[in-house]
């Protein structure tokens, strides 16, 4: 590793390699996000496509981009190398993004964003672990930083793609998601100076160099993704169900201004952008004094906060006699995202530290896996919206947060055990 990959940012104190991985998965993220804020839309109002073969192409297409990084993950470990799978990855979906423009293009366009995606999304996050020395604590919290990365991408491109989408054609909306994924890789090529060099593919390395995932660790890794699917089950009504009582069950009126629903739904990635800073110092601090806690107990931590926060809106649906002031929801996303907070980054980070040499992509992957079943998941437990009262459903869902830090603090023995011994353990 080179010295200029050691040096610390002024930025939380950690290498600049990191600095270089956030910004190239901010404006990645911005892409992703300012185009899949169009697609429905520009299918509907210009492509005249039916609302529900939009919606079922809307979902082919996001299942998929959590399905290529299975992929894509064995394709940069074994073939192409973490560097050139981002690289090509990168390139990839900006060229899918530019194809968007052409009305003919469409399903050619999605297949190559997603294929592109496969081999970018569970290689960036991959590199991070090879910035720090083994045990070195600000480790832990890496992913914090490169997670806030994800929230300013998603914040600001449905205003920006989505504002210039609809005012001045859909093309252009789509053109600006192009040129956003493009400044992430020119930031990328810029800043190969500050990141690892390469541990070399595991086609080529010898079997000592490669390692090997023991049966300990991917059984630690199948429990947590278990915990994280029942956890996102609750997590992901955010922008299902939570939307639907924020339309129907909230007074959203500001004077004599009504404020409109969807930008309920900013405040979440808003709100990881003003706690990260403080929640990474508090975490530097309990770090310095020895008090650290575990991956394991930190994620039952936000499972535990997220279950509060349904608990809230509960206690709110119960008692509020009618539609709940808009105050009780922008309370429920403060203590919502602060969980989230503790869990999500952290579970990713776990996953990249017990990857051994030479597999850090295809572990990674595994994680953009569990999302994909957590987002399943999630969709039957929405079927039980109009099953059920609103109280009881708020309750469910706390319910279901609740076993996932159960589930989490049950594996955090186990888990300490074989992060202790590596990856081969």
């Amino acid at each position: 590793m080179s010295d200029k990959a050691l040096e610390p940012s002024p930025w939380f104190g950690q290498p600049r390699g990191l600095t270089v991985l956030f910004l190239t998965n901010m404006w990645e993220q911005f892409s992703y996000f300012g185009m899949r804020a169009l697609l429905v839309y520009y299918m509907t109002k210009q492509l005249l496509v039916a609302q529900g073969t939009a919606s079922l192409i809307y979902g082919t297409y996001t299942a998929c981009a959590y399905f290529t990084p299975i992929v894509g993950g064995v394709i940069a470990d074994r073939l192409l190398g973490k560097r050139r799978a981002i690289i090509i990855g990168a390139s990839v979906m900006a060229a899918g993004h530019f194809m968007m423009g052409f009305e003919n293009l469409l399903y050619v366009a999605l297949a190559t964003i997603a294929l592109g995606n496969g081999l970018f999304l569970p290689t960036l996050p991959s590199q991070i672990n090879d910035l720090y020395a083994e045990g070195e604590p600000r480790r832990g919290w890496a992913y914090n930083v490169y997670y806030l990365g994800i929230n300013i991408g998603g914040f600001l491109a449905p205003l920006l793609c989505g504002t210039l989408g609809e005012v001045f054609g859909w093309h252009v909306g789509f053109a600006v998601a192009g040129l956003g994924m493009m400044a992430g890789l020119l930031i990328y090529l810029w800043g190969q100076r500050y990141l690892p060099a390469e541990q070399g593919r595991v086609a080529a390395a010898p079997t000592a160099a490669r390692g090997r995932m023991g049966l300990p660790t991917v059984l630690v890794l199948a429990a947590v993704a278990l915990s994280v699917t029942v956890f996102r089950g609750a997590y992901e009504q955010a922008g299902n169900t939570v939307a639907l009582w924020a339309d129907a069950g909230v007074d959203r009126a500001l004077g004599s201004w009504t404020v409109p629903m969807t930008w309920f739904q900013s405040l979440n990635p808003l709100l990881v952008m003003a706690m990260t800073p403080m929640l990474l110092a508090g975490w530097k601090k309990r770090a310095d004094t020895g008090r650290d806690t575990s991956p394991a107990q930190r994620m039952a931590t936000g499972a535990l906060i997220v279950a509060g926060a349904y608990l809230m809106l509960c206690a709110v649906d119960a008692f509020s006699g009618g539609k709940a002031h808009w105050l009780w929801l922008v309370a429920f996303f403060g203590v919502y995202t602060f969980g989230e907070l503790f869990i999500l980054p952290t579970g990713l980070g776990l996953f990249a530290r017990l990857a051994p040499p030479g597999f850090g992509a295809t572990t990674v992957a595994a994680w953009y896996l569990t999302i994909f079943a957590g987002s399943l998941s999630a969709g039957l437990v929405g079927t039980l919206w109009s099953r059920m009262s609103h109280t009881a459903y708020f309750a469910l869902l706390a319910g279901l947060a609740v076993v996932a830090a159960i589930l989490l603090r049950l594996i955090d023995p186990w888990a300490r055990r074989v992060e202790a011994g590596g990856p081969s353990a």
